[in-house]
């Protein structure tokens, strides 16, 4: 393996009787960074991130992680490796100090680093007036800090988000993406995984999942620059009959409207993608401009789920 990989994979598969959860994802995550997992429920994002953690055996194919093969080296990894899980999942019934102290001891750390690590903890999530609360009457976003401060207690080299934020305010939200920030800076590899376009947009590399298939691969500017489609920005003074008559129309991925403008996303085979769309618009009566604009990247996750709906239908 790469040294300056943190996670290499080759072939990944993760079956459930009949169903493919992950379906022979390759994956090269460098050190240092967000890599970002896109995709919608059931694209296999918490599948994958259980195999990497090593709480799950792979149906087929291999893993490495911190130079560890899984799940073989499972124990070992453990130490190295902090995991933060969709739902909450701390104890409700214990105070906040008493979760971090239960974690310290999970995770063995010396006596004499325990109380350091965890008033460090304490002072970097905001926490040091709360020890006494049980977490289970902390809110939305105490709640999320909390788990972050347990997950990086013993200073994990790869730390595993999977949808961290989902129950959350947006201010929390934006909080919680800064001290990512400072924990790369300080040398820690993060993998999150998110529904959130704008969070995506933060990741420094971005995988977009579909069916348990790696879609797409890049930095966000990246995947933006090179989506497989043109964009067409339409204006209407009738937004829905615009929207109608470019529908499920040939050379047409998709149309979505956004106030009173659409964004089409017109094949890249269609030579002149605005006199394809007005034509359409034309025979409908509709009166519109159409321009063509830059890509977005909800625009890169539609145009890429799309090739995979598409392409399995073949």
């Amino acid at each position: 393996m790469n040294a300056e990989l943190a996670i290499e994979s080759h072939d990944l598969t993760r079956r459930f009787g009949k169903l493919t959860a992950v379906d022979h994802l390759a994956m090269r995550v460098p050190r240092n960074m967000i890599y970002g997992f896109l995709g919608p429920n059931g694209s296999g994002k918490s599948t994958t991130i259980r195999m990497l953690c090593g709480l799950l055996t792979p149906s087929e194919g291999t893993v490495n992680v911190l130079g560890h093969k899984v799940p073989g080296d499972a124990e070992l990894l453990k130490q190295k490796i902090g995991y933060m899980t969709q739902r909450f999942s701390l104890y409700d019934d214990l105070t906040v100090m008493e979760n971090l102290q239960f974690i310290a001891r999970v995770y063995s750390l010396p006596k004499a680093k325990q109380l350091r690590r965890i008033e460090k903890a304490l002072q970097t999530y905001f926490l040091s007036d709360r020890t006494r609360q049980f977490a289970g009457t902390l809110s939305g976003g105490q709640k999320q800090r909390l788990a972050l401060a347990c997950a990086t207690l013993h200073k994990p080299e790869l730390l595993f988000l999977d949808e961290p934020t989902s129950a959350v305010d947006p201010q929390s939200r934006r909080d919680f993406w800064e001290s990512l920030f400072r924990l790369v800076h300080k040398g820690t590899t993060i993998l999150v995984s998110t529904h959130y376009m704008d969070e995506a947009e933060r990741c420094h590399r971005l995988a977009i999942l579909d069916h348990g298939r790696m879609v797409a691969d890049g930095s966000p500017q990246q995947l933006m620059d090179t989506i497989t489609t043109t964009v067409v920005e339409i204006a209407s003074a009738s937004p829905q009959d615009a929207h109608d008559a470019l529908q499920e129309k040939e050379g047409i991925a998709s149309v979505t409207q956004l106030g009173q403008r659409l964004r089409v996303l017109v094949e890249k085979s269609i030579d002149d993608p605005i006199a394809h769309v007005k034509t359409f618009l034309k025979h409908a009566n509709v009166d519109a401009q159409a321009e063509i604009t830059r890509a977005s990247l909800e625009d890169v996750f539609v145009a890429s789920t799309h090739k995979q709906v598409s392409d399995a239908e073949r």
